[in-house]
C-alpha cells in the first residue's frame, strides 16, 4: 500500500515528472510548452531545493505517486529565489521556445517570466498567511484520501514551526481541485480573483491532520 513519507533527494526526478503530468489543470502538460522542464522548474523543484524538510510524498516502494511541497516563510523564499534560483533558471531558459501548437492560458512567456519573478508570490495577506504550498497527485491515487492526508501532514509540520496559516493558488479551470479544497475547509482570501483564486486555511486546526 502507498504510504506518506518525507521527501528524499532520490525522489527529485519523479516529483518533477508528477508536476508535469498534473500541470494542465490537473492533466498532463507534456509537450504543451517547448521544454517539459519549465513547469517543474517553476512550481516544484525550487521548493525541494529550498525546504526539503517541508516536502512529503506518497510512495509505493521507490515509486512516488504524489506530493505536497511548501515553504513556511514565503517572503524569505522569494529572497532566496531571487538570489539562488533565478540566475540559473534565466541561463537555462533565456526566452520562450518555439511554438508547440498548444495554446495554454498560462502562456510560455508568462511561465518563463515566472521563473525569474518570484515577487508574484508576495500576496497582500502574507503577514497573516505566510506559508504556501503545492500539492499534486497522479490520477491513480486520487479519491483515496491521500490528498487530505498530505494537506494534514503539511499543516501539522507548519504548525510545529509556529506558522499560523497557509495559502495556495489554483487554476480557475480546475473545478475538481476547487471542490477538494472547499471540502477541506479552505476559504478565499480578499485578494483572490476569479481568474486566479487564492485559498487559505489555518494550520492549528488539527481536524485534518493525519
Amino acid at each position: 500500500m502507498p504510504e506518506i513519507r518525507q521527501y528524499r533527494a532520490a525522489d527529485r526526478d519523479q516529483l518533477a515528472h508528477i508536476c508535469l503530468l498534473t500541470a494542465a489543470a490537473g492533466g498532463d502538460a507534456s509537450g504543451v510548452y517547448s521544454d517539459d522542464s519549465l513547469m517543474p522548474e517553476v512550481f516544484a523543484l525550487p521548493y525541494v531545493e529550498y525546504a526539503p524538510e517541508l516536502a512529503f510524498v506518497v510512495a509505493e516502494g521507490d515509486r512516488v505517486l504524489g506530493y505536497v511541497i511548501g515553504v513556511a516563510d514565503t517572503a524569505a523564499f522569494v529572497e532566496w529565489w531571487k538570489r539562488e534560483w533565478s540566475p540559473g533558471f534565466a541561463a537555462r531558459h533565456p526566452s520562450p521556445g518555439a511554438p508547440t501548437g498548444h495554446e495554454p492560458r498560462f502562456t510560455e512567456a508568462r511561465l518563463v517570466e515566472a521563473g525569474t519573478s518570484p515577487e508574484r508570490m508576495l500576496i497582500d495577506e502574507l503577514a497573516e498567511y505566510p506559508a504556501h504550498l503545492h500539492i499534486d497527485l497522479l490520477p491513480e491515487l486520487q479519491g483515496q484520501g491521500f490528498g487530505r492526508r498530505l494537506i494534514g501532514t503539511m499543516r501539522a509540520a507548519l504548525a510545529a514551526r509556529g506558522v499560523p496559516a497557509v495559502h495556495l493558488g489554483i487554476d480557475a479551470s480546475n473545478a475538481g481541485a476547487r471542490v477538494f479544497y472547499d471540502r477541506l475547509g479552505f476559504h478565499e482570501l480578499p485578494s483572490s480573483r476569479p481568474r486566479s483564486p487564492l485559498l487559505s486555511i489555518a494550520t492549528g486546526d488539527t481536524a485534518l491532520s493525519g
